[in-house]
């Protein structure tokens, strides 16, 4: 029997710095999905927009925003994904949160990815702390790697050492270099023999920066499977086969020629 998953890309517009409405609207957006899921995506900071300010946004791993997904997850029996302002230890971090459905064994457990490449021509370095450690996450027998936006620019930090089936890109990505996003995306798929999905955000933001989205589905030989039009708020329903993966991965056996090296944080 194939493994399938079916996720579910939110391309939506975000309010800047406005976490009662962006619940608001990502509530109504997620109840409109009338199919059943495994897997919610929504884009980088989803809460606020990316602000620089994160000193009047963050929340701990007991805010409400982290509730609020927990009880999507609950109630839609879902796993949801995407990256938020977080305070600990007196830091700040843009930080990627999975959390998985009730399940009898991981009810309500929540991994998390802290962005290792924080964007220096925004400023994000200034006031987040990078992490150092990917994420792999084992979820309805798929290995996902959950990156974030900048991540995308560094293909050594991808690389796929883990023999992960899905990774996934949350972003606030801006129109000036949508060509960068798309041909990226495509290269990651390829090279890592994997599924690569990218959720990036539309509309405009208080800085004058536009974002025209372009999520978009790659299968591991860079074949666009996603049919989302940029610019429109828009959620799109992907169903991911493993074995059409296995197959292309046994066929081609391209990760066995990997180069061996370490990566250091």
């Amino acid at each position: 029997m194939q493994k399938k998953l079916k996720i579910a890309l939110v391309q939506t517009d975000l309010v800047w710095e406005s976490p009662e409405q962006n619940k608001i609207n990502l509530s109504e957006k997620i109840d409109a999905i009338s199919e059943e899921v495994n897997l919610i995506i929504l884009p980088e900071m989803f809460s606020t927009g990316f602000t620089m300010n994160p000193y009047n946004f963050a929340e701990t791993m007991d805010g409400q925003f982290i509730l609020w997904l927990k009880s999507i997850a609950k109630t839609k029996n879902t796993a949801i994904t995407g990256s938020l302002i977080i305070k600990e230890n007196d830091n700040y971090y843009n930080r990627l949160v999975f959390v998985f459905p009730p399940d009898g064994q991981r009810d309500g457990e929540i991994q998390t990815y802290d962005k290792k490449h924080t964007f220096t021509f925004a400023g994000e370095d200034k006031v987040f702390t990078a992490g150092n450690k990917k994420l792999i996450v084992d979820y309805n027998g798929w290995k996902i790697c959950p990156l974030i936006c900048y991540d995308l620019r560094f293909p050594v930090w991808a690389r796929n050492v883990e023999n992960y089936d899905l990774l996934i890109y949350v972003a606030n990505w801006p129109k000036p270099r949508i060509k960068a996003w798309n041909t990226l995306l495509k290269a990651r798929a390829i090279e890592n023999m994997c599924y690569c999905v990218g959720v990036n955000r539309v509309g405009v933001d208080s800085r004058g920066n536009t974002y025209t989205g372009n999520s978009a589905v790659y299968d591991s030989l860079g074949k666009k499977i996603s049919t989302m039009k940029p610019s429109i708020e828009t959620t799109e329903i992907i169903t991911l086969t493993k074995g059409d993966l296995l197959k292309t991965r046994e066929k081609f056996r391209f990760l066995d020629d990997r180069d061996n090296f370490v990566i250091t944080p």
